[in-house]
């Protein structure tokens, strides 16, 4: 399998919606397809964020990634979040999850972000191992809390 990292295009958004929904799937939320269509559309159509898709022998997409553009106050810098990264089970062990790792980093240097930051499951070890082998450190530090707001 040759897996080749490239940004999205606004053709890619049906595919990138479905790996969206199966991302979505994959973090125990019910199944939307047209939900998922809608928020990737958006975040496409405003450009409130940078989709990076793998792509199986140049046909079909096995993986995304998305970064989203914000600020370290800390810093006085820029960053990316890396919420979203995702590869079909059919491609993992392809080195597709890793090639979006590191066309992130050369996106983040190009677009002059001081870092990214990204956050994942305690129970995902398979995407921990990756990060890590990759140079991201692991906050010993900080705590992270959310809070749901009525709307």
């Amino acid at each position: 399998m040759n897996v080749t990292v490239r940004e999205a295009r606004q053709s890619d958004i049906p595919a990138i919606a479905d790996l969206f929904d199966q991302y979505r799937q994959f973090y125990e939320q019910p199944p939307n397809l047209s939900l998922a269509h809608a928020f990737i559309y958006e975040r496409f159509a405003k450009q409130e964020s940078v989709i990076l898709v793998a792509e199986r022998d140049g046909m079909d997409l096995v993986g995304f990634c998305q970064l989203y553009p914000t600020y370290c106050s800390v810093e006085a810098k820029p960053i990316y979040v890396l919420y979203d990264l995702f590869v079909l089970a059919s491609a993992r062990q392809s080195g597709a999850g890793r090639l979006l790792l590191k066309a992130t980093e050369t996106r983040a240097a190009a677009d002059g972000k001081a870092r990214m930051d990204l956050t994942t499951a305690k129970t995902n070890k398979a995407a921990q191992s990756l990060y890590e082998s990759l140079g991201w450190v692991r906050d010993e530090v900080f705590y992270s809390y959310s809070i749901g707001v009525a709307s």
